[in-house]
């Protein structure tokens, strides 16, 4: 396993031969990982980096915080800002949630503790969620006057619904673990202290796969969500052949019929 850090609060860890797992751990144990001007832009450069790496196949973002995943924005930060501030960094903020939600690899976040305002978007940024037993997520913002900045009214509707977001957004209520999993607010739900195994276990199952046909397929499920069925076609038509005459697919065709592993030339 290899580590390059990203300012000083983020940290990304490559795992298994190839390094084809990411992990993108936040690493602000102090602060329980509320994100800092300095941390969003760490995270906006991590992602940068890793989106560009062909040989990632999958990024998990985890915690070096054991009773937090992330619990939202630096208040105290926050606090001392003025309007004109604010303003300014907010295209800093918004970069570290654009950052991993246009991550062009499949991308798992691994939950634990609380995972509150943006912390909770940056897991919502992922495409699946894994959670354990301790895990309590929420979108508090109006309660102190703002509202989801990270993508929150956005994604979770695509999630749960509009009628069930807007009750969560607009009650700012937390929701443990066990109602999370069932209103889908995350997806996976394991034994405490298990996220981040469950997570990995999981990368390195899609990590066997095709990078080309990940890549593909993250793309059609993203650009296809939210268009009518003839338009989400087209666009699943267009990333098949994005893989159809890729080394990948006459790669695969082949192991399949030789019975053997793949060894993907990612292209």
């Amino acid at each position: 396993m290899s580590e390059e850090r990203y300012g000083e609060f983020v940290l990304v860890r490559r795992h298994g031969d190839g390094g084809h797992v990411a992990e993108l751990a936040l690493d602000r144990p102090k602060a329980m990982n509320a994100v800092s001007s300095e941390m969003a832009r760490s995270i906006g450069a991590a992602c940068a980096a890793l989106g560009a790496d062909n040989g990632v196949r999958v990024v998990v973002l985890t915690s070096t915080h054991e009773r937090a995943f992330c619990v939202g924005a630096d208040l105290k930060e926050r606090n001392s800002f003025s309007d004109a501030d604010l303003l300014r960094q907010r295209p800093v903020a918004r970069g570290a949630y654009t950052g991993v939600l246009e991550l062009p690899v499949p991308t798992i976040a691994s939950v634990h503790g609380y995972a509150l305002g943006g912390g909770f978007e940056l897991a919502l940024s992922c495409d699946v969620i894994v959670a354990d037993e301790t895990a309590v997520v929420g979108l508090p913002e109006v309660s102190v006057g703002v509202i989801p900045g990270g993508g929150g009214t956005q994604l979770l509707p695509r999630r749960v619904g509009a009628a069930r977001a807007a009750e969560l957004i607009f009650s700012a209520r937390r929701v443990e673990a066990a109602e999370a999993r069932s209103l889908g607010l995350v997806d996976d739900l394991v034994a405490a202290g298990t996220d981040r195994e469950a997570a990995l276990s999981l990368a390195a199952r899609i990590a066997g796969n095709s990078p080309v046909g990940l890549r593909a397929a993250k793309r059609a499920l993203r650009l296809g969500h939210g268009l009518d069925l003839r338009a989400g076609l087209e666009v699943e038509d267009a990333a098949w052949r994005a893989v159809a005459f890729s080394g990948d697919r006459a790669e695969g065709v082949a192991a399949f019929n030789e019975k053997r592993k793949p060894e993907w030339p990612g292209v």
